[in-house]
This record gives structure tokens, C-alpha cells and sequence, in this order.
């Protein structure tokens, strides 16, 4: 699939999976809300004690699993590389996550403490493949 299609595919549809792996080698699963930034990358807010942050920290590849809001119906799955950005310079990029996934928020300044107050930070993800190309 072509990875224009993919971005596009997730700037309709934000609800997915995030596979990132364990130490031992197992996968760990995560459900997670996503979209995709003004660079291309798909973007994921996550915290700073979570598993999937600590595998990524240590292994950086990561795959999603993204489908649309009824579950069954058009999905995709993208692999990349992943970088975490945390907090002071997340920041501006959560905010800029929170307009492409939900909207105007009422009270950003509330918005900014919790983010703190919960440790939060995003998870961009560089997609080098998406697919499937065929249906079965």
C-alpha cells in the first residue's frame, strides 16, 4: 500500500493497536488513539511509565494495527521507527495531537497541567511500510 494512502487512511480513522516488543522478544500490545502530524508521522500520546514507552525506548520498531471506529470493516497496518518526545519539548506536539484527533479543546491551559500532572509525551512513529495491498 502506498504510505500517502496509509496517512490518509489514519487522518479518517484513529482507533489501532500499537505491537511494540518485550525484552524477552514476546510482543506487547497496546490499544491506542492516533493520527498523523504536519510531518508525517504518526503520532501517538502515551506517559512516561508506560510499557509500551519503556519497549520503544529500548527497541524502537513498532507496528499498528489501525481500523475504523465500527472495528470491523477497512483496516491497515503500518511498521516504522519510533522516537519519543517528552516533556518540556512535547509540549506544543500534544497540543497539536489533541487538535488533529479530537478538536478545539475548552481550556488549554488545563490541558498543558495535565499533561504534566500525567507525565505525558508522543510517540512519532516514521512509517516505512503500510499494507495489506490485498484483500483474501
Amino acid at each position: 500500500m502506498d504510505i500517502e494512502k496509509a496517512r490518509a487512511f489514519i487522518r479518517e480513522n484513529h482507533r489501532g493497536v500499537l505491537t511494540t516488543f518485550r525484552q524477552d522478544g514476546r510482543l506487547q500490545m497496546s490499544p491506542i488513539i492516533m493520527g498523523i502530524d504536519a510531518d508525517g508521522l504518526a503520532i501517538i500520546s502515551s506517559r512516561e511509565t508506560a510499557y509500551k514507552v519503556k519497549n520503544l525506548r529500548r527497541d524502537p520498531r513498532a507496528s499498528v494495527c489501525v481500523f475504523a471506529d465500527g472495528f470491523f470493516g477497512k483496516w491497515l497496518q503500518i511498521d516504522g521507527t519510533a522516537e519519543i518526545l517528552s516533556l518540556p519539548e512535547a509540549m506544543e506536539p500534544l497540543v497539536s495531537y489533541y487538535k488533529t484527533v479530537v478538536g478545539e479543546h475548552p481550556d488549554w491551559a488545563d490541558y498543558r497541567q495535565a499533561m504534566v500532572r500525567e507525565q505525558r509525551l508522543l510517540i512519532r512513529i516514521r512509517i516505512e511500510q503500510a499494507g495489506p495491498d490485498k484483500s483474501g
